[in-house]
């Protein structure tokens, strides 16, 4: 079984449009609101495909009660835990080119006794779990340290930790000895202050990390890819998408199958690719069944071309 954690959950309401104009009046041509946040959308990923996991969620308001009713009604198999604080909104704007305009809401602030309220819930099931799997942004507030004493904790109770963070808090994780951490490219590059404008860069990158303590690095690349740097090496991999709709969740869905596939290796690499590249082809933060797949499409390079340039993020 997998258990996530998101402290930082949310509602997204996706709204599609013709064209995004700014000081306009725009009609939507489509709108959905559903669950979100980074770990919440590993588990409606692992659910839709059928992988057992649980979902713990710290939640407040009418917000937060809407998000956990949208839970139980996907079938994810809820730990909540009561906050002071509202759980927020978030909305993504999508055009028919794919190009996604998100706002972001920053969230509630967890007080030390709501903090440790969540680690006894995950260190509550960690006995049945074969990964725990933190993921999204950190609580307006929330120390580092608070991050590190989490990641520690987990790893303490012998169970794999996957983390998929950003900032400080990304860095904490390598450094507390997560089995992995999967940051975008613009994540990395932060963690390691410095521009990443080749794969070259992005694997050298990736290698700092693991020198720091992580066992594994999985990078997202966009419409790049992927690569995963871990003890068997280097390997990256593409899944073209022919209409792209939302970008939202596509990350969370990468990680969500590379873990469903084993969490090592090319096998694992090109599971993740067919998942995330079917989040990026379905709207808003609608995660992929097995039916969305397109494993067929997926590209594996062994031998990635480490002088291939990136685009410009």
């Amino acid at each position: 079984m997998i258990v996530t954690v998101t402290l930082n959950p949310s509602l997204d309401r996706a709204v599609e449009v013709d064209e995004l104009v700014r000081g306009e009046v725009i009609r939507a041509t489509a709108a959905q609101v559903d669950p979100g946040g980074k770990g919440v959308n590993v588990s409606r990923a692992l659910l839709a495909n059928g992988v057992p996991n649980r979902a713990v969620v710290p939640c407040g308001g009418d917000e937060g009660a809407q998000l956990i009713h949208l839970l139980v009604q996907e079938g994810v198999d809820v730990l909540a835990v009561p906050i002071r604080g509202r759980t927020r909104s978030n909305m993504t704007l999508a055009e028919p080119d794919g190009t996604v305009t998100k706002v972001n809401e920053p969230g509630p602030s967890l007080s030390p006794e709501e903090f440790e309220a969540v680690i006894r819930q995950v260190l509550g099931v960690v006995s049945s779990a074969d990964w725990v799997v933190a993921c999204g942004s950190v609580p307006p507030g929330l120390p580092v340290q608070a991050f590190t004493e989490l990641c520690k904790r987990v790893t303490a109770a012998g169970v794999r930790l996957a983390v998929d963070t950003s900032g400080p808090a990304l860095r904490a994780a390598a450094s507390a000895g997560a089995a992995l951490v999967k940051p975008n490219r613009e994540e990395l590059a932060e963690a390691v202050g410095r521009p990443l404008t080749s794969l070259g860069d992005v694997i050298d990158a990736a290698r700092q990390m693991r020198e720091w303590g992580a066992g594994a690095v999985l990078a997202s690349l966009g419409a790049d890819g992927a690569v995963l740097v871990d003890d068997d090496g280097v390997v990256a991999g593409d899944s073209p998408v022919e209409r792209p709709r939302s970008s939202v969740g596509a990350g969370d869905s990468l990680l969500a199958g590379f873990l469903a596939a084993g969490a090592s290796g090319a096998e694992a690499l090109a599971e993740g690719l067919a998942w995330g590249a079917a989040a990026v082809s379905l709207p808003g933060s609608t995660m992929p069944g097995p039916s969305d797949l397109l494993r067929q499409h997926v590209r594996i390079h062994p031998r990635p071309d480490q002088v291939r340039p990136l685009p410009t993020p």
